[in-house]
């Protein structure tokens, strides 16, 4: 990568589980695809169990460097109460 080249950061859901869906929230690059390579995993969701573990201080460092979170991830966050906290 050049220096002073700008990378745009998104927080979304990657997904793991083949018969039941279970995803990471991870911080990728926009440009990437969904099962791209990402930068971090920064939690854990399984919506048929309805659970969540986040890495919270991950997330913060994502979110104060301008990382934006898809709307899924978003309402996952909400759910959690994340906003809360800050």
């Amino acid at each position: 990568m050049k220096r002073g080249m700008f990378v745009m950061v998104k927080l979304r859901l990657k997904r793991c589980g083949r018969k039941q869906p279970v995803y990471r929230i991870v911080a990728i690059d926009v440009r990437s695809r969904r099962e791209g390579r990402d930068l971090q995993k920064v939690g854990f969701y399984d919506p048929i169990k309805n659970q969540t573990c986040l890495n919270v201080p991950a997330i913060l460092y994502f979110l104060e460097k301008g990382a934006q979170p898809t709307r899924t991830v978003y309402d996952i966050l909400r759910k959690a109460e994340f906003f809360k906290e800050k």
